[in-house]
């Protein structure tokens, strides 16, 4: 079974990932990525393989994952033929290494995360109270701003550089021995939208940016971003006009068709899907902080 790898959209304005995975049951195939991550388990029961380990996942379950390291969580039939009472619900951080500039591990401060990070490689089961307030934490990450979360992960770097709770998952062996495929085409692609997010971009045009024809771009993009083209875009372009609205020397209108947003009723209507409030709400709310 190979690995296939993922990318994750990533909001402009923000420095790591915070999300919430919810649906009949997980989707994820087999898969690996650039990111450090936490999957807290909320609801759904089933059998998570992580390299060579597979093992049993329920309420409350919390495992850490280094870089490259492939997993798939599989949920038990009832979820996946659609008869369980609930739907499956899993919160999930991803961060690279330089998330907060390239210098940020390397200070004296890290030395015993560092530690973690290295045992991360092999993926670690928490338990124990450990488990109990790193999930507190991440439940109420969703709900926080820009510095409530940020400190909120610091506080789960805290606790885990001092923990014992926790159990190894796959063998060193498996470890030495993945190798993956990585590309140059998925750097080229998000270059290429990072650069030109502010100016239509057709299927077409990055399409070729990738060497491929749009059906199958549209297939590639899909299955390694988790989200189509569009909806990718029309995030990093959110993101962009978050970091524009909080500059506060722009008006609406402005901030719409600097990113990308060719009337403003889209821009409103997408705005609002992705915050959950309209551009003029989101600039009030960082007027009263």
């Amino acid at each position: 079974m190979k690995a296939v790898e993922f990318h994750l959209p990533q909001d402009v304005d923000k420095s790591f990932i915070v999300f919430r995975e919810t649906g009949d049951f997980f989707p994820a195939p087999w898969h690996y990525h650039a990111h450090y991550e936490f999957v807290m388990v909320n609801k759904s029961t089933g059998r998570r393989m992580v390299g060579d380990h597979i093992g049993y996942f329920e309420e409350d379950d919390l495992v850490f994952m280094g870089s490259l390291l492939p997993h798939v969580w599989v949920n038990d039939p009832l979820y996946l033929e659609r008869r369980a009472p609930e739907q499956a619900d899993a919160l999930v951080i991803h961060f690279t290494d330089d998330f907060l500039g390239e210098d940020f591990m390397t200070i004296p401060e890290i030395d015993d995360f560092r530690k973690v990070l290295k045992l991360a490689d092999r993926g670690m089961a928490l338990r124990g109270e450990t488990r109990e307030r790193i999930n507190a934490l991440i439940r109420a990450m969703p709900a926080q701003n820009g510095l409530q979360r940020l400190s909120s992960l610091m506080l789960i770097f805290d606790i885990m550089s001092s923990t014992m709770e926790f159990d190894l998952l796959a063998s060193p062996r498996f470890v030495q021995n993945f190798h993956y495929d990585s590309s140059d085409r998925f750097k080229k692609i998000t270059g290429y939208i990072m650069q030109n997010f502010d100016q239509d971009i057709s299927l077409a045009e990055i399409a070729s940016v990738g060497n491929m024809g749009v059906t199958a771009f549209c297939n590639f993009f899909k299955e390694q971003f988790r989200v189509t083209f569009v909806e990718y875009l029309t995030t990093v372009r959110i993101g962009h006009a978050c970091k524009l609205l909080s500059e506060h020397d722009r008006n609406v209108v402005e901030v719409a068709y600097e990113c990308g947003f060719n009337n403003l009723a889209n821009f409103n209507r997408q705005f609002k899907k992705l915050k959950n409030m309209t551009p003029s709400d989101y600039r009030k709310t960082l007027i009263i902080r």
